[in-house]
């Protein structure tokens, strides 16, 4: 089995890739267009260059090899979306070649990196068809991997991967990932066109393998074809026979020239699978709580490392937690206070972090056992419905530690080092 991507990433600049009209499509339908997006007749396209730089920081990050010279082609086809009947992009001389994705336990390849327009968008409703060209000519970079992707979850750390570093460069794809899946079980490729979310690439994948499979143990051969991907049965249904690259009449862009990329500044990139491996082996953490806590936060990785050797690590991690679980600000003063707090092996409320944002000073109540005790047993005899659901579900443990917690004021963690006894003797 044979797994390859090609991912479609729009990139953030303020205009779009050949004129200047404004990339946002929020704007009402068709109202950032002009006659270079819209294909009429004697326009011309001019190369954003800000794009161009976005493409090169993104290569340099996937360890591609960044082609000095780069140029554009126009690629053929007949689609509503598109109105100059070609879409330009590149092939040959891509801004990237090669490259990797680095997962924990093997590498994914790349083939390259191009630059491409995006097309208009498609909208159906009611029995019509409706095309808004303010997403015409928007700059996307297009990742395109070999076939390394052998299993679900090689697929899924691919994508994470991927939306990491790329969100380290500024380009927060978020869930809304575009791509198509190259599956291969048999001697032909087929193509699953414009999958949209990682849910739907997983789904996506299922389904085409195991229709695949399903062919190949009849003694059939899946055909070579292009398919799409239908959200609402979870299946892949034919769209065409899948075009050869000599269909599409590639041809040089003759608009366009041959551009130099050297003197065009990257953006240096935070690979934060790196980060997170390098914290671990260093202090003897846990990896993956250290990437789940940086991997799409910036400023939970800038704490981390203005603290390191200031804080114990552990304590550094546990106040990140904390900051992430009530979606607190990564500033410094909050951290620090938040800080001190878990060094002193105290929870951490919503109320003491109220406190601290308004300079307040925190007062923590010390309680003897006897009191501590005092409390559960007061609180279970008032709600003796809470201990028969105690018996039956030990989850319902936590919502009693924080009835008790609240109404005491006393520590959770006081609380849940005492109550499985206390309720046993009850």
């Amino acid at each position: 089995m044979k797994i390859g991507l090609e991912v479609h990433v729009a990139l953030p600049t303020k205009t779009k890739l050949f004129c200047s009209d404004p990339t946002s499509e929020t704007a009402e339908p068709n109202t950032n267009i002009c006659p270079t997006c819209m294909g009429f007749p004697g326009s011309r396209p001019v190369l954003n260059k800000e794009a161009v730089r976005f493409a090169k920081s993104i290569s340099i990050a996937f360890n591609c090899k960044v082609n000095k010279l780069i140029s554009f082609i126009r690629k053929v086809y007949f689609y509503p979306d598109l109105p100059k009947s070609f879409q330009i992009t590149q092939l040959a001389e891509s801004i990237g070649q090669g490259g990797l994705i680095i997962l924990e336990k093997k590498q994914i390849r790349l083939r390259r990196i191009q630059i491409e327009e995006d097309p208009a968008k498609i909208i159906r409703a009611d029995g019509y068809s409706f095309i808004d060209f303010n997403r015409s000519g928007i700059p996307l970079v297009e990742i395109v991997t070999e076939p390394d992707i052998e299993t679900e979850e090689e697929l899924r750390e691919t994508l994470f991967t991927l939306r990491t570093i790329l969100y380290y460069l500024g380009v927060d794809i978020n869930q809304e990932i575009k791509a198509d899946l190259n599956i291969s079980l048999g001697e032909e490729r087929i193509e699953v066109k414009n999958v949209t979310g990682i849910k739907n690439l997983i789904t996506a994948m299922e389904y085409e393998i195991h229709r695949q499979n399903e062919i190949i143990k009849k003694g059939g051969k899946p055909e070579k074809e292009t398919r799409l991907f239908d959200e609402q049965s979870s299946t892949t249904k034919s769209s065409r026979k899948k075009e050869s690259e000599e269909e599409y009449g590639f041809i040089f862009e003759p608009d366009l020239g041959v551009y130099d990329t050297t003197d065009l500044k990257e953006t240096p990139a935070t690979i934060s699978t790196d980060a997170a491996r390098l914290f671990a082996k260093k202090y003897d953490s846990n990896y993956k709580t250290i990437l789940e806590l940086i991997a799409f936060d910036r400023g939970a990785l800038s704490l981390i490392q203005e603290y390191e050797g200031k804080y114990d690590f552990k304590t550094i991690i546990a106040t990140l937690e904390v900051i992430k679980r009530f979606d607190e600000q990564r500033d410094s003063r909050i951290f620090e206070g938040i800080a001190k707090l878990v060094k002193d092996n105290i929870d951490v409320t919503k109320a003491f972090i109220e406190k601290l944002k308004k300079r307040e000073k925190i007062e923590i109540k010390l309680h003897s056992q006897e009191e501590i005790d005092n409390a559960i047993k007061e609180m279970l005899l008032s709600e003796k419905d809470i201990i028969k659901k105690y018996k039956h579900n030990k989850n319902v443990a936590n919502f009693i530690i924080g009835m008790i917690a609240k109404r005491y004021e006393i520590q959770p963690r006081a609380v849940s080092s005492r109550i499985d006894e206390i309720i046993n003797k009850l």
